[in-house]
């Protein structure tokens, strides 16, 4: 399934508060055939994240179980969040909505997520700790984990081939080896990992199991001066030190999928769907046979790269006058059979590592997978959301590392800025 840099992959704006009543739920009836008959489910999923064969057999089971009817609203990542921070402020929410998995924790702060606690001693049991971590704020269970994406290397085999490189690398230190030797005998270049490719250094610092802020008193600050912060920037410049990538753009500016569609380069970092931009892009018609994916190796062949979890969380509405119809649809779409099939029919993450087998056959999905289970999100807290709006303190303290300054003196340059957009009022 191809998609757009999902919006799970980071919080773009400001959420404002929610007033959640209480719910005047009449839904005191047990889930079976016609024990919800009459009742219509309103579901909201974001464009692209409902294949068509999962939302057939869903709605089919859910129906059959319940009696009730599921209607599905299609919903764009652009101004969602204004969207659907109105929608439940109001008197008739969506049942159940998707939710970005970095976005969860504002919405619980604000009262708009029922409490799902008893969801996860049931059906999410053996959820896997790194995906579900999104979903669960103030030891609470406020959302359920549905899927994930993450970055991978996406290589041109060709341009390997010509580097007299056999086999993908384990390490990282190999995966550098292998990017020198393209420099050295090649014309290609090695890799294109532009200087704000952000979200592959917050999975670097994960890696490195550093925190990008810190608790000073009751705010939260800055902690880009950390050690560990530095070294996954080392890490960062390394790579990027053998790109010829701008150090002030992001993979987006230009878009790195069209780059790599030349031909003329080895790798590049990034999300599966851009592996089809950069088919679509390429005037040679068999490109795609030269695409290859692997995991981003790490320091030790045992333990992948760290990596950012981009992906989307289930919620039901605080005010939805539907709570149990609402966890009936989640226990249905969440179950084994069907997270399976999303996972095999849509090429994302499933939620539970067991079902991970059915990723067999999808190469990127199989090259996601190994890291996943030590992969995170930038900080799952509500002040982060003001961090990411344009332009990004992260991404200027990245490039000033890259222009030559220290870490330190890197992050004392954004510092003020970054302090004062976590300090902003949710």
């Amino acid at each position: 399934m191809k998609r757009k840099l999902i919006a799970a992959i980071g919080v773009a704006g400001m959420l404002v508060s929610i007033a959640a009543c209480g719910s005047d739920d009449s839904d005191d009836k047990k889930a079976g055939a016609d024990g919800f008959k009459g009742e219509t489910l309103t579901l909201w999923a974001m464009d692209g994240s409902t294949p068509a064969g999962w939302t057939k057999d869903v709605k089919a089971a859910f129906e059959k179980k319940t009696g009730a009817k599921l209607k599905l609203e299609v919903q764009q990542w652009n101004g969602i969040q204004q969207k659907l921070t109105t929608a439940l402020s109001e008197e008739n929410p969506p049942d159940v909505f998707e939710i970005g998995n970095t976005q969860t924790a504002a919405y619980a702060k604000t009262g708009g997520l029922a409490d799902l606690s008893d969801l996860k001693e049931g059906v999410g049991a053996d959820w896997t700790e790194s995906i579900n971590k999104s979903s669960v704020v103030d030891g609470k269970q406020y959302a359920a984990p549905w899927f994930v994406l993450n970055r991978v290397v996406i290589y041109n085999k060709k341009v390997w081939a010509d580097a007299g490189i056999k086999e993908t690398p384990k390490t990282r230190a190999e995966f550098l080896k292998d990017l020198k030797a393209i420099e050295s005998k090649t014309d290609a270049e090695p890799i294109y990992l532009p200087g704000q490719n952000w979200y592959h250094f917050v999975g670097l610092t994960i890696g490195e199991g550093a925190e990008l802020v810190k608790k000073d008193g009751d705010k939260y600050v800055s902690n880009l001066t950390d050690p560990k912060v530095a070294k996954a920037m080392k890490t960062y410049k390394e790579f990027a030190d053998l790109s010829k990538a701008p150090k002030n753009k992001d993979e987006a500016t230009p878009q790195q999928a069209e780059v790599f569609a030349k031909g003329k380069t080895g790798a590049f970092i990034g999300m599966s769907w851009e592996a089809a931009t950069a088919i679509e892009a390429s005037k040679d018609k068999k490109f795609k046979d030269n695409i290859g994916y692997f995991t981003i190796p790490g320091a030790t062949a045992d333990k992948p790269e760290g990596v950012f979890l981009g992906g989307s969380n289930l919620a039901v509405a605080a005010t939805s006058k539907k709570q149990e119809l609402a966890k009936e649809f989640l226990k249905i779409a969440l179950n084994d059979k069907f997270e399976g099939a999303l996972a095999k029919e849509g090429g994302v993450i499933p939620n539970k590592q067991a079902l991970e087998a059915q990723l067999k056959g999808n190469p990127a999905a199989e090259a996601m997978a190994p890291a996943t289970a030590g992969g995170g999100t930038t900080p799952l807290i509500p002040e982060w959301a003001a961090v990411e709006n344009p332009p990004n303190p992260i991404k200027n303290y990245m490039t000033a590392v890259l222009n030559g300054k220290s870490n330190d003196a890197a992050a004392k340059q954004v510092e003020g800025e970054l302090n004062k957009r976590l300090s902003q009022k949710q």
